[in-house]
């Protein structure tokens, strides 16, 4: 177990680490990116070690996937469990009580006291489509209404329903069709002020949704309860729960798409809880597979039943390690109370971010919920110019001091922080000292 401690022997990244990237360029696609070019050998909790020996205080989470801390020994415990077993049989060949217990769980835990059934993919993306599927089976309608900022995933489905062009979608259509895109309730950046946001954003959302696709059109309305790769941008209170009440309304299935923001991350189990939406049907991945790739769509039984049998599948989907692995990560969840930890823990961030925008005008807002937090940078206050260069900066000088963190934003201006749910509050403060010296440098 890699000690939770930040140490740097090299430079970042280092010569070991430089060495692997030669051998990247030479053998991987350069469509693939990289946030940092290390290469991690050893991590566990909210540390990664790479090749060189640093370690790194991980703000990021491999994209808010090790929630439970990497290497979490129940997550590990229950795979070795499970690969000494059996490594997969295809579910739709041969089932497996793991899966069942998943989708039990995820019946059990997910918004709602009514009948629901799960089902089980490999990435977000799959379980986005595949609600989509089912959205459309169910009520025989074609038109999906997506909002600005939203980011669904990279399959010619996702990537429509996905607003930002670079690096998502450019270059990649044509795109599936009958998916329709309407404003976001983005209080910071609404035209009247954010205390006109929610009222107006809903009032435009019904006359377009109206005027360019019709009510009686319209499958479903699909909807990140906190944007995530658009900026961790939280909707005006009450967007959410209008939108969800008048799909109700009008027979149209609303799907919340928490793939980044279920499993604890912002101070509940899943982020419609906020504001007492119940979804139809809500999408889940990254956090639950403990760092194994596992999606769900999980909804009222009416729904999910409704496509025929065979219809909806994979040959990995719910695969019995990853299922092994969700057992693990929820029961860590669960056995460790991780929805208040995040609370917690949440305050701690939110105090020291807050600090940090009442001294440096750069941060144009603070904003997030639990661990799932965030600061929008700009160049001019009052104008609230989106800044991506100063962001890219920031970036990198928390890079060289030992700080992984990920950048977001349709405008490429907005930093996030997603740390483990089980970092110490010690790490978490060391962390938020390394961004403050970095914010220092760049912006002081």
């Amino acid at each position: 177990m890699v000690a939770q401690r930040r140490e740097l022997v090299t430079a970042v990244p280092g010569p070991r680490s430089a060495a692997l990237q030669e051998r990247r360029v030479r053998s991987v696609s350069a469509g693939i990116g990289a946030v940092l070019p290390i290469y991690i050998d050893e991590a566990s909790g909210a540390i990664l070690r790479d090749v060189d020996g640093n370690q790194l205080i991980d703000f990021a989470s491999g994209i808010a996937v090790t929630s439970v801390g990497n290497s979490d020994p129940r997550v590990v415990a229950r795979v070795r469990e499970q690969v000494e077993k059996f490594t997969h049989t295809c579910f739709m060949v041969t089932s497996y009580e793991p899966y069942v217990e998943v989708c039990e769980q995820l019946n059990e835990l997910t918004p709602g006291d009514h009948e629901k059934r799960s089902a089980l993919f490999n990435s977000g993306a799959e379980a986005v489509e595949n609600a989509v599927k089912i959205a459309r089976y169910a009520t025989g309608r074609d038109a999906v209404v997506a909002f600005d900022h939203g980011y669904h995933g990279r399959t010619n489905l996702t990537m429509a329903l996905t607003a930002k062009a670079m690096p998502y979608k450019s270059g990649f259509g044509p795109f599936a069709g009958e998916i329709y895109r309407v404003p976001m309730a983005y209080p910071y950046r609404w035209p009247t002020g954010p205390e006109r946001c929610s009222a107006e954003a809903f009032a435009a959302f019904v006359e377009m949704v109206h005027a360019q696709v019709g009510e009686l059109n319209t499958a479903a309305v699909l909807l990140e309860p906190i944007q995530g790769e658009g900026g961790f941008i939280v909707p005006a209170p009450g967007f959410v729960a209008r939108v969800a009440e008048w799909c109700h309304q009008n027979g149209i299935v609303f799907i919340a798409d928490e793939v980044q923001t279920g499993f604890c991350r912002t101070g509940d189990w899943f982020a419609s809880t906020h504001e007492n939406v119940v979804p139809d049907l809500i999408t889940t991945g990254k956090a639950i597979g403990g760092g194994l790739p596992l999606a769900a769509v999980t909804g009222r039984a009416e729904l999910m039943n409704a496509v025929h049998t065979g219809g909806l599948g994979g040959t990995y989907g719910g695969n019995p390690i990853a299922c092994a692995a969700a057992l693990g990560a929820i029961e860590t969840m669960r056995e460790d109370n991780l929805v208040e930890r995040a609370r917690q823990l949440g305050g701690v961030l939110r105090s020291r971010l807050d600090t940090l925008a009442s001294k440096y005008p750069v941060i144009g807002e603070v904003r997030g919920r639990g661990l799932m937090q965030a600061v929008e940078l700009v160049s001019d206050s009052g104008a609230k110019t989106p800044d991506p260069a100063v962001t890219a900066a920031l970036t990198a000088a928390c890079h060289r001091n030992g700080l992984l963190t990920l950048t977001c934003g349709t405008f490429g201006n907005v930093l996030r922080f997603l740390p483990p749910l089980v970092i110490s509050e010690e790490l978490l403060d060391e962390g938020l000292s390394v961004f403050e010296s970095a914010l220092a440098e760049v912006a002081g």
